[in-house]
């Protein structure tokens, strides 16, 4: 068979501190090369996974580096993998400029594409990119990539795939096209599709899945720590942001009356959040640890930034509870300052959803093994 000569390896583009990477290799899929440019995110990534890290900006980077890097030709990689920073068609971004240098990082990742032709090509990023402020470009790119490969996106929530989270993201599958050809022929009603749910938020009308992971379970076990402790021994990443004496009134009375700053006395409330038309209103909010906890962002352990209450203790939930909440393992340690760590986590892929992709692309290769000739 032609594509039994491919080693089952992967490259991640823009691959910060590491959470898709982390999943393709729980799930067999080694990664043996990352590109960031953030030397922070890059330490975490050292830290934690066994591939190499080029740390650079990805427009300095040719196809004919990585491939003398892994002494691999075109044609010769398992998965090419990529998130390119899209902020500025996110949801929460409000100061967006149509001429972002990170608008067009895209087509970085397109070219390498191109150039190291992959047996299957992930990309995962904001919805915005799809939906949003970000269609036109998306369209572009999907049509490049439509060259050479057969695809497949949609916005995804990781929620559905056993994530305490209701995360919101695009993912990208790609099938080289000779491989999709020979699916095709073997089975004329073969599509390429995305990973398949484990999970609902409504169990009792589909028996299969299972129900959405609650949040409490990434609580479950860890020690409690008050607003501005360290962390305790042995469970790093688990420090915490002090908060006043105003904000631990505010907490306390939220948590008691709602879960959320709209229920806050006046004497409570901040002056901006008494005009009219305020937006942000999930700020100052409790995580209900029944259901899964809103989308984690690089401020996710300040209680000012969002829906980042602790559900039973006085403060913001720590890094570590926030990685958790990204179906991070606890022996996952993340490199750098609270702010810097904290930024880490909210930009990363949750390694659940990239094993769920990474499972998908190995079936697709078993299949094409079963081919004969």
């Amino acid at each position: 068979m032609a594509f039994d000569h491919i080693p089952i390896t992967a490259i991640d583009l823009f691959c910060g501190a590491g959470g898709l990477s982390r999943g393709l290799e729980d799930c067999g899929i080694h990664v043996q090369l990352g590109i960031e440019m953030n030397p922070t995110a890059a330490a975490t990534y050292q830290h934690n996974l066994p591939g190499i890290v080029l740390i650079d900006d990805i427009r300095n980077i040719t196809a004919e580096m990585i491939m003398q890097q892994l002494y691999i030709q075109s044609g010769n990689l398992f998965l090419l993998a990529g998130c390119p920073p899209c902020q500025t068609f996110s949801s929460l971004q409000r100061d967006h400029t149509e001429d972002d240098d990170r608008n067009f990082l895209i087509f970085e990742y397109i070219r390498l594409v191109h150039e190291i032709r992959p047996l299957f090509i992930l990309l995962e990023n904001v919805p915005g990119l799809k939906r949003g402020r970000g269609k036109v470009l998306f369209e572009r790119a999907t049509a490049q990539l439509e060259q050479w490969y057969q695809t497949e996106s949609a916005i995804l929530n990781c929620a559905d795939y056993g994530i305490p989270q209701t995360r919101k993201r695009l993912v990208l599958h790609g099938i080289r096209r000779d491989a999709f050809q020979l699916l095709k022929n073997t089975d004329a009603g073969f599509m390429v599709s995305l990973p398949m749910p484990t999970h609902t938020e409504h169990p009792d009308t589909d028996l299969q899945l299972q129900p959405w992971v609650p949040s409490a379970r990434a609580f479950a076990g860890l020690p409690a720590v008050a607003a501005g402790s360290p962390a305790p021994e042995g469970y790093p990443n688990h420090e915490t942001n002090n908060l006043s004496d105003t904000n631990i009134q505010r907490i306390r009375y939220i948590r008691n009356h709602g879960g959320s700053r709209e229920c806050l006395p006046t004497g409570l409330q901040l002056t901006c959040h008494k005009k009219k038309n305020v937006v942000y209103s999930g700020v100052y909010g409790i995580i209900d640890d029944t259901q899964p906890a809103p989308t984690m962002t690089g401020g996710c352990i300040n209680f000012t930034k969002g829906r980042y209450g602790h559900p039973t203790q006085d403060r913001a939930i720590t890094v570590r509870e926030a990685a958790r909440l990204q179906s991070f393992r606890d022996d996952f340690i993340f490199t750098g300052t609270r702010g810097q760590t904290a930024l880490q986590v909210g930009n990363a892929v949750p390694p659940l959803l990239a094993k769920a992709s990474g499972q998908y692309f190995l079936h697709i290769l078993h299949l094409l093994h079963q081919i004969p000739g």
